[in-house]
């Protein structure tokens, strides 16, 4: 079992993020009024081990993954907090991925000005990424995340065991985070991420994880309301945002998140930085993400504008001089349109060409 401290101890906002196995039936939290909320497609034995150890007032299942990270999902959830009764003095705990803690997160947050929450992942991706942070909220049809609040958990579960009924290819999802932060901090993770070993039940599995988590833990300590550093956990995000976007989230979060890492790695280089695509475009054969749709970079380019890293003078990305050599920067125009050609003829390269859905698959942003 590992634990990884977010923000310091005794200070407000700070919280234990505990790693391993078997620990959804051991959980205790001291509010006696709690509501548990979890996604439709959770596996019914880890919805039922987290209602006998804390036996909650009411228990919310909301639609799967991003499906669930809508203003009329928030809405109900609300109003089923309201019908619960659960105090200013109550709980609210997450249980599931990344999407539904964001969800559940933001309705502890807004429910009587904030009520306690508390966040059991139980995706590889929930783990490193949406667990850490304090950052909830949900999605707009112009793009990702862009209502929400910081609200940090009281404490955060991440039962590896839970990893175990991921299907291969949600595993490897998840793994863009992990090897994200590998990037941007800790090269070890670059390798190891990679292993076979790193696997539900393998013998890399929970000290990697662990540290992935610790990259992450390190940043929000140092800067837990994203005025610095905790922007270059954005790396390859800015791409990635966009792709889920203008797919209407058909492009799963990790799996957009890992083609933007090879966008970001080709930016970085053009703009004078080492050459990182190599580890890219290894990460992106391991994890072989679904294809995405025949896109330009005019589909695309409305919705990097919408970036959270975005002020006044336009969008900002994180880049790489070397591996654990983070910087913000603007990238001219036409560097952005020639290397999202590159970037398309590297995925065609490595077997990932775009498939050609009908034009109703793509979000235009000028229609909303």
């Amino acid at each position: 079992m590992r634990r990884i401290e977010v923000g310091h101890a005794g200070e407000p906002g700070a919280y234990t993020v505990t790693v391993g196995a078997d620990l959804l039936a051991g959980l205790r939290v001291p509010e006696r009024h709690v509501a548990l909320i979890h996604p439709e497609d959770l596996p019914r034995e880890f919805v039922a081990q987290v209602q006998a150890a804390l036996n909650p007032a009411v228990t919310i299942e909301v639609p799967a993954r991003d499906d669930c990270k809508t203003l009329d999902v928030l809405s109900g959830v609300l109003s089923r907090l309201a019908g619960a009764n659960i105090p200013r003095d109550g709980a609210v705990v997450g249980l599931g991925g990344g999407a539904a803690t964001d969800l559940a997160g933001f309705a502890a947050a807004s429910y009587l000005r904030g009520v306690a929450f508390y966040t059991l992942p139980t995706t590889l991706l929930g783990m490193v990424d949406a667990a850490v942070g304090g950052k909830t909220g949900v999605n707009l049809p112009e793009g990702k995340n862009l209502v929400g609040a910081f609200w940090p958990p009281r404490a955060v579960w991440c039962d590896t065991r839970t990893l175990a009924t991921l299907p291969g290819a949600v595993f490897r999802e998840g793994a863009a985070e992990a090897f994200k932060h590998g990037l941007i901090s800790d090269p070890s993770l670059l390798a190891r991420v990679l292993d076979p070993e790193f696997r539900p039940g393998g013998a890399l599995l929970e000290d990697t994880l662990a540290d992935a988590i610790a990259v992450k833990a390190g940043v929000v300590t140092r800067d837990l309301t994203e005025r610095g550093e905790r922007a270059y956990l954005n790396f390859g995000h800015t791409l990635a945002h966009a792709l889920e976007a203008v797919t209407h989230h058909g492009a799963a979060h990790g799996d957009a998140v890992g083609y933007g890492l090879h966008y970001a790695a080709r930016l970085s280089r053009a703009l004078g930085g080492e050459d990182l695509t190599t580890h890219t475009r290894a990460f992106l054969r391991w994890q072989r993400p679904s294809p995405l749709p025949a896109l330009t970079y005019d589909d695309v380019a409305p919705f990097m504008a919408r970036d959270k890293k975005a002020d006044a003078d336009g969008v900002r990305f994180v880049l790489l001089r070397a591996v654990a050599d983070p910087y913000l920067t603007r990238v001219p125009e036409s560097v952005l349109r020639t290397e999202f050609t590159d970037w398309q003829a590297d995925l065609a390269d490595l077997g990932l060409a775009a498939a050609t859905p009908p034009a109703a698959a793509l979000h235009n942003p000028a229609l909303t």
